[in-house]
């Protein structure tokens, strides 16, 4: 029974009901944490193998010794396995350190400071930056746009990628020099961008000469199902629509081996991969090549690293039918919330009723669950609907989750049960 069905001596009665539920819930003393996608420890186990690589042997395939300087590169026998997992040529792939976070910032800094290889100046000679910002999406890219000066500007984000109509138009501005993307599993509403999409972003035309598309393929292997869903091959586009140097790539190991100790990657066009290897030539020497060995020797080839993830799977895959079963029957009833179902990825988007995000949230810190602060996954941290929550089930016991998700959804038929009464 929906609230629209309900009387308001009947809504009373259920919020009687839920403020009992929530009183209970905050004298049971919950520490429980929902806020980021973080591999479990059991799936941190599953790479303990690593930590006794690469033993006595350091030399690389082609004689390197990776205990010394140089390689900007990055190993070539790591290259080779994830350019079949990410389906760009090995001569378009670096293998660089342990965060493609990192390489994010670096793309962002050095096109501030120095300008990309189709900018007529530096962006920060420009009078203004301007990104196309794909919501729900991810808090950390907000951050790094934000915290260089670059304003943002929101388009939906579909099932089958960003409100192309809303990019097209936004691109006729030369102050657009860019947007963000997580193509594959998006974060947080695990929505995939089409071949058909993809095509379009390569292809339209843009005011700016110097557009680029911060493609961050952070969930490209990070299934949970028998289904492997394939990444539009963005780079391949490019360079058919004349537009090579458009699209960087990102990726990285972080949740497939070890989040704080694993390797990124970069692919793109090969003058934007020059105009990098120069840039981050000023500030390293090479990238931590006995890392990059050990990961090779441990992966061994594509086939492995899609084996490991699929032990991954069978430890993520029980959280999230947890979460979604908990949803469903908590709160399927009331018309009160829709929710994603990904097929890979780490979060769950949830919308509440409008308005009323930032209660839940506040409701569910009182009860000693941590949520994601309304608004994240959103430009500035604010959305202008208050509505949208990121649930990122993948850190806690599927114990633990459970006694979370059932306090979220008290916590969000407690605040739109408030609403409905004004």
């Amino acid at each position: 029974m929906t609230f629209d069905d309900l009387s308001p001596d009947q809504i009373r009665a259920l919020i009687e009901e839920q403020a009992a539920a929530y009183d209970a819930l905050r004298s049971a003393g919950l520490t429980l944490d929902l806020t980021r996608g973080k591999p479990a420890p059991a799936q941190l186990d599953l790479s303990a193998e690593l930590l006794a690589l690469p033993g006595d042997d350091f030399r690389a395939a082609d004689g390197t010794d990776t205990r010394n300087y140089g390689g900007l590169n990055g190993l070539v026998e790591l290259r080779e396995i994830f350019a079949e997992l990410l389906h760009v040529p090995v001569d378009q792939l670096l293998a660089e350190g342990n965060a493609s976070l990192e390489l994010m910032h670096d793309t962002i800094v050095f096109s501030m400071l120095l300008g990309t290889p189709d900018s007529p100046r530096p962006w920060a000679q420009e009078d203004e930056v301007v990104f196309i910002c794909p919501v729900p999406g991810y808090d950390r890219h907000f951050a790094l746009t934000q915290k260089y000066g670059i304003r943002m500007v929101s388009v939906e984000m579909r099932e089958d990628g960003p409100d192309m109509a809303a990019v097209r138009e936004l691109v006729q501005d030369p102050k657009v020099k860019g947007m963000w993307i997580v193509p594959t599993y998006s974060n947080p509403s695990g929505a995939v961008v089409s071949e058909a999409v993809a095509a379009e972003l390569a292809a339209m035309e843009t005011a700016a000469p110097d557009f680029r598309i911060l493609w961050d393929n952070a969930y490209a292997v990070h299934h949970l199902t028998d289904e492997r869903t394939k990444s539009a091959d963005i780079l391949g586009l490019c360079a058919a629509s004349g537009h090579p140097n458009r699209a960087l790539m990102y990726a990285s190991t972080s949740k497939i081996t070890f989040a704080g100790a694993g390797v990124a990657f970069l692919a793109s066009s090969q003058e934007n991969l020059d105009w990098y290897l120069a840039n981050i030539g000023k500030r390293t020497i090479g990238p931590d090549k006995l890392n990059q060995l050990r990961h090779a020797r441990y992966l061994r080839d594509a086939e492995g690293v899609l084996a490991l993830m699929d032990k991954h799977r069978q430890i993520l895959a029980p959280k999230f039918d947890a979460v979604l079963e908990i949803l469903e029957s908590r709160l399927g009833g009331h018309d009160v919330a829709t929710w994603s179902v990904p097929k890979g990825g780490y979060f769950i988007n949830l919308d509440v009723v409008e308005g009323t995000a930032a209660r839940v949230v506040q409701l569910a810190k009182e009860a000693g669950i941590a949520l994601t602060p309304a608004g994240s996954s959103f430009p500035y941290g604010k959305d202008p609907l208050d509505r949208n929550i990121r649930l990122a089930p993948s850190f806690p016991t599927i114990e633990e989750l459970r006694a979370a998700m059932e306090g979220v959804a008290t916590c969000v038929l407690l605040a739109a049960a408030e609403k409905s009464l004004g």
